[in-house]
């Protein structure tokens, strides 16, 4: 099968550094072509990954009129030269406007929230050969209401990234790995492991000014370096799965709707549990009482901390490994590439 991806012209693929989609990208190019299949990339010209063709965005703004139209004529370009049986998007809907109406089976991937007015006309134009999936139940509910076929694929990690640690030390800390902005809840994180008398280690980037840096600066920074509190800034792969394996678990008490959130498989593909908030799509994803608890403030989330012993590190690991990894979800996406063919 004849392939062609395309991701938003912000970020190459693969990531030097941040860039969850990107990864999910780049995974799935590797494993089709190793599979036999062929595959174009459309993406940020300083993307590496290899492919059978690749073309470049001309317009890195996500954002402006003359930006969307260059880009989508981009695409159409891409298109007519690569001919492939399926185009796959995980960049704008815009950008696929021009193409709808030619009856090109197209799969267009959500990983935010969405909905609106635009949806509603690609859905119209596109018809039965365009395909949405979003990466949990929450996105698709989201999108549905506007119209067209709607799937969900999950996003997966790689498990030979991620190895797994069947058992920690009593004193292991907890770890908080995302953007240190309010809507994670890493202030009720510090909260959570201040009370409960565990270490904390806060994994992740900051804003560097507005209201963000702000709640930084007041609710994190004076707690760095007390009562066990530790930031170790933003981290890399590597890194990420040391801190990961070596947690007691992964505490990440989120104050919105999450559409997936990539760390919390790569949690549980560590052994990992998770102590979260059951908003968006964590319900999804973590089963309370087998892979980590649900809570909803300080309290439960002290008893939460007190019960992690109950986990079994190996079912956090099954679970990625069923539910989560790259050959359960790649062959989900080809499905759809096929039911598309006339």
């Amino acid at each position: 099968m004849r392939i062609l991806f395309t991701a938003d012209p912000i970020i190459p693929v693969p990531p030097t550094g941040y860039g969850g989609i990107e990864r999910i990208i780049d995974a799935l190019i590797r494993h089709y072509r190793a599979a036999g299949h062929q595959v174009c990339l459309l993406a940020h010209p300083d993307s590496s990954v290899p492919v059978d063709a690749g073309y470049h965005w001309p317009d890195l703004r996500v954002s402006g009129a003359v930006a969307t139209l260059r880009n989508g004529l981009a695409l159409r370009r891409a298109v007519r030269a690569f001919a492939p049986d399926v185009v796959h998007s995980f960049s704008r809907l815009a950008y696929l406007l021009p193409l709808l109406p030619t009856r090109q089976p197209v799969v267009m991937s959500y990983q935010r929230h969405t909905g609106g007015r635009q949806l509603a006309l690609a859905a119209r134009l596109g018809g039965r050969t365009l395909q949405f999936t979003g990466c949990s139940e929450f996105i698709c509910g989201m999108g549905r209401p506007q119209g067209g076929r709607w799937t969900a694929v999950p996003n997966f990690v790689e498990l030979e990234k991620l190895p797994f640690l069947p058992a920690v030390p009593a004193d292991a800390p907890l770890v908080f790995l995302s953007r240190l902005d309010d809507i994670k809840g890493p202030d009720l994180a510090i909260a959570i492991a201040r009370a409960s008398g565990r270490r904390l280690i806060l994994a992740g980037n900051h804003a560097a000014d507005g209201p963000q840096r702000a709640f930084f600066d007041r609710e994190i920074k004076p707690w760095i370096g007390r009562d066990g509190i530790e930031w170790a800034g933003e981290v890399g792969d590597e890194a990420k799965a040391r801190l990961l394996g070596g947690a007691a678990a992964m505490l990440v008490p989120i104050r919105w709707n999450e559409p997936f959130g990539i760390v919390f498989p790569e949690a549980l593909a560590c052994g990992t549990p998770v102590i979260t908030c059951a908003r968006g799509a964590l319900p999804e994803i973590i089963a309370p009482g087998r892979t980590g608890f649900f809570i909803e403030g300080l309290a439960d989330g002290v008893a939460a901390v007190r019960r992690l012993g109950e986990l079994d590190r190996a079912a956090c690991r099954r679970a990625a490994e069923e539910r989560f990894s790259l050959p359960v979800c790649a062959p989900q996406y080809l499905a759809l590439y096929r039911s598309l063919q006339p």
